[in-house]
């Protein structure tokens, strides 16, 4: 991740949590807030009601390269957390690449927005 850095500690998940705005949809839940800097920091939680180590793993690896993909598009100077909601388990890369977008554009964070089916 080329511009952005990870949120890891826990008191700062939690300031997302209550501070910031959420938007969910059928995959994922999105938290947003500024953090007052230049860059992003995304921290990604999946529960174990999502699965196994195995299937976790995979879903935040999912999630982490649609967001390094794309990261260029997000505005800069936020915390944005991902919460992977159960039904992630079974979604794609599309699926997950398509909830991530279409959350970032409910939040207003997105420069340019396009999707070709």
């Amino acid at each position: 991740m080329r511009f952005s850095e990870s949120l890891s500690k826990n008191h700062r998940f939690q300031f997302v949590y209550q501070n910031g705005k959420s938007y969910a949809d059928r995959y994922l839940v999105m938290y947003v807030k500024e953090n007052g800097t230049e860059k992003n920091r995304i921290g990604i939680s999946v529960s174990k009601k999502v699965g196994n180590s195995v299937v976790r793993h995979r879903v935040t690896r999912l999630v982490r390269e649609s967001y390094r993909l794309h990261e260029a598009i997000f505005n800069s100077g936020l915390d944005i957390v991902i919460v992977a909601r159960k039904s992630t388990a079974s979604a794609g890369y599309y699926e997950i690449e398509k909830a991530l977008l279409h959350l970032g554009k409910l939040h207003h964070i997105i420069k340019v927005y396009f999707y070709v089916d």
